[in-house]
């Protein structure tokens, strides 16, 4: 399957990460451990990343995968 990986970076550094893979948010510095522990607990927030991927994923895979399709 496919992942995809949202990253937040704030002065050139990633300090919050969502996974589609486990559904989450992941923090890398403290202040991104804090946003993800109250992103991961609010529903809406989860929801929009998790719908905003699929649209954004779908298509583009759909895409990806007919150019592949096209070459062979």
């Amino acid at each position: 399957g496919m992942e995809q990986i949202s990253s937040y970076v704030f002065n050139q550094v990633e300090y919050i990460r969502f996974n589609s893979t486990v559904g989450r948010f992941v923090g890398y510095t403290e202040h991104g451990l804090k946003n993800a522990e109250a992103w991961n607990s609010d529903a809406g927030i989860l929801g929009q990343e998790q719908a905003q991927l699929e649209s954004f994923c779908k298509h583009n895979a759909d895409i990806y995968y007919s150019a592949i399709r096209d070459k062979t």
